[in-house]
């Protein structure tokens, strides 16, 4: 059935969406289809990308809020139905995207009687709200509330010790996961005498991203994973044929042959992994975007000097650059 449903390629990998529907604001539903894999291959890199979409894909959360005039959490507003408590938790449950790594300032400044959602949440050009009908509280009465929220983006979880803060702010346990949930399976057919396998995923996204935006940026995550790694056998191969020169084998044509092949691969891999995974702050970031430096690939063709002909890209963007090239993808780029 696998294969009449499904073209696959004997050449080349391939993959292809299979299924994408969205299913509410906050949950969006993609099935892809990988192939063709040698035996035993497909459960290898479906155990892998199961793994990296749920735990390595960023997201943005409330991380703390500030309430005037109230001490505690279990605090009430007269004139607001809900405790601090009961907005505390809706808040936490709000979808939000993010496009900056810096911390993100939001407001709610509400007057009653009044019905209180995420459309009445103002933020930032950098962040988006995913659903605006998502509830936070009802105004009963000719009352205000005023909330300013802590918007971030990260990945994983956060617990934060309340002890560390002062009153009126109220952190918030921030769950940085924008994957619902992920499935995979694997199917076997013979092809031309040979068994082959077929890797099927299943992604449902909270609605920031798309299922497909997902399978990328866990790809390109991956990826970065296994960089260092591969600069690191290029040192240990250089350093072990230097210690061979006794030998009677020429060293010279395999050591260019290594630096080459590992130069074409790493090319090849930087043309995929976009200046976001480097985490940098907003202004840098922004900056970099202007001069339509989109991927590291496109950044590696800017010295250092060119870095700072940049315009409003001060000595402080060019070390964060630095820092940041030097710590995610081993790369001293002041050395170019």
């Amino acid at each position: 059935m696998i294969q009449n449903e499904i073209e696959v390629s004997t050449q080349i990998l391939q993959w292809r969406c299979i299924e994408s529907r969205m299913e509410s604001k906050r949950l969006l539903y993609g099935r892809f289809a990988i192939s063709p894999f040698v035996k035993g291959q497909a459960n290898t890199v479906g155990i892998a990308m199961r793994r990296a979409l749920l735990n390595e894909i960023e997201g943005a959360s409330i991380t703390y809020v500030e309430i005037k005039k109230v001490k505690h959490e279990y605090s009430t507003i007269i004139g607001v139905q809900e405790s601090i408590h009961d907005i505390l938790i809706n808040l936490k449950e709000i979808i939000f995207k993010s496009d900056s790594y810096e911390p993100q300032k939001a407001y709610i400044s509400i007057h009653g009687p009044k019905k209180v959602t995420a459309q009445d949440i103002k933020v930032p050009p950098s962040v988006r709200v995913i659903d605006n009908t998502q509830y936070i509280a009802t105004l009963t009465e000719t009352v205000s509330l005023d909330i300013e929220l802590n918007i971030e983006k990260d990945r994983g979880y956060r617990i934060d010790n309340l002890q560390k803060y002062k009153d009126n702010i109220f952190p918030i346990d921030a769950v940085f996961m924008p994957i619902r949930n992920v499935n995979y399976s694997v199917h076997s057919f013979e092809l031309r005498e040979k068994m082959k396998e077929i890797l099927f995923l299943e992604i449902w996204t909270d609605g920031s991203l798309t299922p497909k935006e997902a399978l990328y940026e866990a790809s390109r995550n991956l990826i970065d994973l296994f960089i260092p790694l591969m600069d690191s056998e290029r040192k240990e191969t250089t350093s072990e044929i230097g210690k061979e020169k006794d030998s009677n084998i020429p060293c010279l044509p395999f050591q260019l042959l290594s630096v080459d092949t590992e130069k074409m691969t790493k090319d090849t891999v930087f043309k995929h992994i976009f200046i976001d995974q480097s985490e940098l702050p907003a202004r840098a970031y922004n900056c970099l975007k202007r001069v339509d430096v989109h991927t590291i690939y496109d950044l590696l063709n800017y010295s250092e000097n060119d870095l700072v002909k940049i315009k409003n890209f001060g000595k402080k963007s060019v070390e964060q650059v630095l820092e940041a090239l030097k710590k995610r993808f081993s790369i001293d780029l002041s050395k170019k």
